[in-house]
Formats: structure tokens, C-alpha cells, sequence
């Protein structure tokens, strides 16, 4: 069904929907990459001077997108405030070491950076842009990049 829109407000209410569901399906695309690097955290090496509480393990938190000015937005992200079963560290050192390739602030051979590696595989490569694009031309816009 066509539309009539008279102004740039009119334009941004209509087009809602659609970035909603697209910023939506981008946040998940992260959510998975995220989610996959902290698993090959957790797999790449079994830790003999200390015993994980997998906290970590579960610690992405993926919201979903809502209307946000003229457009939407989603976030995902490491919550590091619910890592309270360490000792003698805070949930963000945790995070910033698994983002430093470090295991318990221990260095060792495998070393992923979870935090670093989700954003290579997924904004910093043009994964999400080509997402975003294809996206909106299955939805009958015309894009050009």
C-alpha cells in the first residue's frame, strides 16, 4: 500500500517499522558474534590455576531495538556488573582481559579478544552495512552503497 508523505517527520514515522525489524536483525548478527567468541573463550583453554563460574560465559545481553530520535537502536553489550562471583576482581577486569587476549590475567596461547573480534566480524568488516543493505532492498527500497 502506497503512502503520502508530505515532510521529513511523515518520512521517519513510515520508515519506522522497517529500521526497527532491520536494526533488530543487525543486533542479532552481533549478539551471535559475541556470543561465539566468548564461547571459543571458554573453549580455547582449560585454566588449572583457577576454576571458572562460566558468568562470563553468559554475560552478553542483546536489547532489542526501539524508536530512537528518527530512527532506532539496539544494543549489545557485555554485562560486567553481573560478574560478582570473582575474587579479588571487579566483572570489568574480567572483561578487559578476555579482551586482551588474556585468561584470568594470565597470558597463554590462545587469545581471542571477544570484545575486539565482534566488532571485526561484524562492523569493521561491512558485514552489518551489507546486511543493512540487503535488508532494505528485500523490502523494496533502492539502495546504493
Amino acid at each position: 500500500m502506497a503512502k503520502h508523505v508530505k515532510n521529513m517527520k511523515e518520512l521517519a514515522k513510515a520508515l519506522q517499522p522497517t529500521l526497527l525489524k532491520m536494526t533488530d536483525k543487525l543486533a542479532d548478527r552481533v549478539y551471535e558474534n559475541l556470543n561465539y567468541f566468548l564461547l571459543d573463550y571458554y573453549e580455547g583453554y582449560d585454566p588449572a590455576s583457577y576454576q571458572r563460574t562460566k558468568d562470563f560465559l553468559y554475560s552478553a545481553v542483546k536489547v532489542e531495538a526501539k524508536p530512537y530520535k528518527d530512527g532506532a537502536k539496539a544494543s549489545v553489550y557485555i554485562d560486567y556488573d553481573s560478574l560478582t562471583g570473582y575474587r579479588n576482581v571487579t566483572g570489568y577486569q574480567v572483561v578487559k582481559w578476555a579482551d586482551d587476549g588474556k585468561h584470568g590475567g594470565i597470558e597463554v596461547d590462545h587469545k581471542p579478544h571477544v570484545w575486539q573480534d565482534t566488532m571485526d566480524n561484524t562492523v569493521n568488516n561491512g558485514e552489518l552495512l551489507k546486511l543493512a543493505v540487503d535488508y532494505l532492498k528485500s523490502k523494496g527500497f533502492s539502495v546504493r552503497t
